[in-house]
């Protein structure tokens, strides 16, 4: 991985080429990123050409099926992902104008968990267990801030407040198997949230929560991203997740983004016959009939991709024309879709 000669690749802060149009300046941009993994059986593009713009202040919602590679893509925005096997073959990941993947290890340490941080999907495996909550949630401070422990402490105190979890003083001193499921989400919350970054991944940040729970954990954080002016790249299965929280909606398919839209413009005239299947597999409480409607097949092995368009092999609209890839396309204002048969 190339270093950068940038001199200001170490900042702080992002600012904006154009000072009066911070309301529409873009703080991730994502062009052309293809990550493969080099195998014994072969290639495996994980991530095969996505492209994605996230504005500040703004709630991004990334969905599909497992194995589509939206966590491969959120993993690769902070370069986490091991090398070998893991490559990146191409593109860039813009953050603030810099190429993230032109910097060196020292620089995105700089970045993680201070200006970009992400909750991780299993709370319970992301926690280390023989460690206190209180001294992982005060690791990012003492590797990002200047804090005396006692300082540091209060700060993460507070913040366990803010993620309202009962009692923070006892809790910061408590192990992760002494905390409910829930607890440990607003924990990991907590620590992502600790340095107040401009960029929050969240890969599935309400999984296997009670929808009580989920909701509260949802507040939590649509509240701190209105305080924190932050942005939210959000990795969900959950639609109903998507309709209350996200303001743009990417959907993505076997490495690929087949659909890209404002959220209210996705669910009100979704295009491709993907996004269709997404929305008719969703459980209908005024439907008479209780049975789902599945898309059928599975994701296809990203070793063995089909030409053309990889979703043609499901696709009740498939024909001889869907052995070329259709480029993603403008159909409407800010409506972007992935098909030569889109409505």
């Amino acid at each position: 991985m190339a270093e950068t000669s940038n001199p200001q690749s170490n900042s702080t802060h992002c600012v904006d080429r154009n000072p009066q149009s911070d309301s529409r300046a873009a703080l991730l941009e994502i062009k052309d990123l293809r990550v493969y993994f080099h195998t014994e059986d072969g290639i495996l593009k994980a991530v095969d050409g996505v492209s994605l713009q996230m504005k500040k202040g703004e709630t991004l919602g990334l969905v599909g099926e497992s194995g589509c590679g939206k966590s491969v893509t959120a993993y690769a925005i902070l370069q986490l992902l091991p090398t070998p096997p893991a490559r990146y073959e191409g593109g860039e990941i813009l953050f603030c104008g810099e190429n993230l993947l032109a910097k060196n290890e020292s620089q995105l340490r700089s970045l993680r968990g201070n200006r970009l941080a992400m909750i991780f999907q299993e709370p319970m495996s992301s926690l280390n267990p023989i460690m206190t909550i209180g001294k992982q949630i005060t690791e990012a401070i003492f590797e990002h801030q200047k804090k005396s422990k006692s300082e540091a402490r209060e700060i993460a105190v507070e913040m366990l407040r803010r993620v309202r979890i009962p009692s923070p003083e006892t809790r910061f001193n408590e192990y992760p198997h002494q905390l409910s499921g829930g607890m440990k989400q607003r924990a990991m919350i907590a620590m992502a949230l600790i340095c107040k970054p401009q960029l929050l991944i969240a890969d599935e940040p309400t999984t296997a929560l009670d929808v009580t729970i989920q909701a509260q954990i949802l507040e939590v954080l649509k509240e701190l991203q209105h305080e924190f002016a932050m942005s939210v790249l959000l990795i969900t299965h959950d639609l109903g997740v998507v309709a209350e929280t996200c303001d743009q909606v990417a959907v993505m398919y076997a490495g690929k983004i087949v659909e890209y839209a404002t959220v209210n413009e996705l669910f009100e005239n979704p295009k491709h016959p993907y996004t269709h299947g997404l929305f008719r597999s969703l459980p209908n409480l005024s439907a008479r009939q209780a049975t789902l409607e599945a898309i059928p097949g599975a994701v296809p092995n990203p070793l063995d991709f089909p030409t053309g368009c990889r979703f043609r092999t499901r696709c009740p609209l498939a024909q001889d024309l869907c052995k070329q890839e259709p480029p993603l396309g403008e159909l409407a204002p800010q409506h972007f879709v992935a098909c030569h048969f889109a409505e």
